[in-house]
Formats: C-alpha cells, structure tokens, sequence
C-alpha cells in the first residue's frame, strides 16, 4: 500500500507505534503530552524499526471526555510536522473529525486513522479531499459509554457487517478500494468474550478484503485476564500481537514497540519454513 511516497508491504505484519499527546489516555496518558517528550518517544519508536507512528490528541478510553477541534489541533499539528521533517516513518492521525484530517495530512500524516469510521459530519468529505488511505473502526456507541453494556447476537458478523457497510460507503463517496483498511475495534463497546471471539475469527473479516489493523496493546481484553493493571500488561500484549500476527493481521498497533517488532520477527519466520 502506498502512503504518500511511502510504499509498505502488508503481506508480513507491520507494527504501528502509538504516539498520544494526551493528558488523560488510559496508558500513558501524560507521558508524551509536551512537544520535546513526543519526539523524543517518536525517535524512540524510529530506532527500533516502527512502519507507522499513530499521532492521537484526543483520549478514546472508556469514560473519556471530548476535545475541541482547536485544542486537538495544537496537540498533534506541530507533533506531526516534527516527525514528518525529521524521520522516514508513515504518520498516521488518529482523529474523527474533518479539520484535524485536514490539517494533520497537510502537515504531512499519511493514513487517517478513525475510530468512528468516518461517521463524523463531514469526516468523509475530508478524507475523499485528503486522498490519503483510511482505517475504519468499529465501535458500539460512543467513547464515554461504549464500555458499559455491549451487547451483540452475533458479534463477528456484526462487525463485519459494519465494515462492509463503512468500505462501501467510502467507495461511493470516492475513495480508493485499495486506499482502505479496517479494524475490528478491540475494546470500543466489547465485552471480554466478544474481544477473543472477534481474534479468534479474523479470517471472517479478513474476508471482506481489506488489510486488517489490530489494536489490543495492553487493554482491558488482558486485565481481565491476568488480573493485573495497565503498566503490567507487557507479556499479554505480545501474546496478542504474536496471535494476531500469526492469525494474519496486516498492521499491529501497539505501546511497546521494540518488544513486538521482535516477537512479529519471530513469527515471520515460523511462517516461512511453513510455505
């Protein structure tokens, strides 16, 4: 796929690396919320062979309160146009709304990454104009509830649906089939049985065509699991990235970068001997 002069082959997983210039993200929330600290951790991520940094001004955690468009814009603009001017990486944004799709790809973002999937007033319309590819997301309900009551008969084929019906949408309005991506939206309004349930049947999404995008860094999805709290969630988060991969995941969007860049390595090369 290409992104701007960028070309990325996703037929071996590529690691996204999250950048959140956020006081209140539910991980590191605060850690890279000033100028210096975001490119400091964006060259981190560089050193360690990232494809993507994944540029987000805008808390998404369960609970969490909504941004203005001037303030999402001050935290990301300048952050973006530091990294496009210093590192060779394909900069994603990781916003709903059109004038920060808009701006972030004038300063040099290269994938808009949604997870309302361009359901936002005139979030299409900006992304059409932007001509840069997309990622779509699947969330039930919005960020300040999503997490209370999910509810589904049949989840996978819910949100393959959705999918569908999100690509379509953007084909008609103008954008590229190949210029498309989609993301099942681990944790956006799922329980912890219809997390494992959309992994473990990725291939039925996978069937609608598109590359797929992965994001269960250190999540809820792993808590629950290991009883644990966020800054101790390293291990489960490579055992999901190892599954994903694995499971044929194109693009794994992740906190700790060089730990999954190492384990994706791992099973690139199981993968081969097995061809």
């Amino acid at each position: 796929m290409k992104f701007n002069s960028k070309d990325l082959d996703l037929s071996t997983p590529q690691v996204m690396g999250i950048l959140n210039t956020t006081p209140d993200s539910f991980s590191d929330g605060g850690q890279h919320d000033c100028f210096d600290s975001a490119v400091r951790h964006a060259a981190g991520m560089v050193k360690s062979g990232v494809s993507f940094i994944d540029v987000g001004g805008e808390s998404t955690r369960p609970g969490a309160p909504e941004v203005s468009v001037q303030q999402e814009l001050d935290r990301v603009i300048p952050v973006i146009e530091a990294i496009q001017q210093r590192f060779d990486v394909v900069i994603s944004v990781d916003t709903s709304k059109p004038e920060v799709i808009t701006e972030a790809v004038r300063a040099g973002a290269a994938l808009i990454n949604d997870v309302r999937a361009l359901q936002a007033p005139g979030a299409l319309a900006a992304a059409v104009s932007a001509q840069v590819p997309v990622c779509l997301m699947h969330m039930q309900g919005e960020p300040k509830t999503m997490q209370s009551a999910p509810v589904y008969q049949d989840v996978v084929g819910e949100v393959t649906d959705f999918l569908r019906r999100r690509t379509n949408a953007c084909i008609d309005a103008g954008i590229d089939k190949g210029n498309l991506i989609v993301d099942p939206g681990y944790g956006f309004g799922k329980s912890l049985a219809h997390n494992y349930l959309l992994l473990a049947q990725l291939s039925k999404i996978q069937v609608l065509g598109y590359p797929v995008l992965v994001g269960m860094s250190r999540k809820s999805m792993i808590g629950k699991v290991l009883h644990n709290e966020v800054h101790e969630r390293l291990a489960g988060s490579i055992a999901l990235a190892t599954l994903a991969a694995q499971a044929g995941a194109n693009i794994i969007r992740v906190h700790d970068v060089q730990q999954t860049i190492d384990a994706v390595k791992i099973v690139n090369q199981f993968l081969a001997v097995q061809q």
